[in-house]
């Protein structure tokens, strides 16, 4: 039995993992999803400072007591998942990144690729950044029910977005699993490629778009399980 701490992208709550969660439960595992500060269920608790959205998940794993813990971070949770992992290092089993932005030190999730037509957005949006549109999700393997679910989703504070990355240790020494999404995009960012050169991580693919835990929940938890293993 292994604790999994699952932590979904932009827009998305712990809602988003319901179908993998199953999965894994019914396989004896413990299961946390965490909704960061600002989104869902907790949309009233905007995140509070930089770094918000990192304590979030260093203050729950600890709330929790959690030990040998498997941290999932999906999309933009990557960027403070990948934080909070260099905090709790030792409580943790591995990271998972699923088709996930790394932080980089003094960098933000926008930083590095054109952005901005999102910066455009949070400005125009009151300070958040709005689901995309219905046809901006194309060709990533979802159902029209499952685009309808995420762009129904909440819109994400853009402050968290644009906030850089404070990292005191490389990434490349702690025990990762990253999980890049083949239909969108054959090759990892630069800085995951980058990361991948280290003999602590490594590559799986799947065969399916950005969001697999919607579009293959099944498959994904068997991924997961897998990275308890090192398999």
């Amino acid at each position: 039995m292994t604790d999994f701490v699952l932590v979904a992208g932009a827009w998305l709550g712990a809602w988003a993992w319901d179908e993998v969660a199953a999965e894994l439960r019914g396989a004896g595992h413990d299961v946390h999803a965490l909704t960061l500060s600002g989104l869902a269920e907790k949309r009233a608790a905007q995140p509070s400072g930089p770094q918000a959205h990192v304590r979030d998940i260093v203050e729950e794993v600890e709330r929790l007591g959690l030990r040998d813990v498997v941290l999932v971070g999906h999309s933009y949770a990557g960027i403070p998942v990948g934080q909070a992992a260099e905090r709790i290092r030792d409580r943790l089993r591995r990271v998972v990144f699923v088709d996930a932005n790394v932080p980089v030190d003094g960098e933000s999730f926008l930083s590095g690729w054109p952005s901005e037509e999102v910066r455009r957005s949070i400005a125009e949006h009151n300070g958040f950044w709005p689901p995309l549109t219905p046809e901006e999700y194309a060709g990533q393997g979802l159902t029209d029910g499952q685009i309808a679910r995420i762009v129904g989703s909440t819109p994400h504070p853009g402050a968290t977005l644009t906030e850089p990355a404070v990292l005191e240790r490389p990434l490349d020494d702690l025990p990762v699993r990253y999980v890049k999404c083949l239909l969108d995009g054959d090759e990892p960012m630069p800085a995951v490629a980058a990361l991948l050169k280290s003999d602590r991580w490594e590559l799986v693919e799947m065969a399916t778009g950005h969001w697999p835990m919607f579009s293959q929940p099944r498959e994904l938890a068997r991924v997961l399980q897998a990275s308890v293993a090192g398999l």
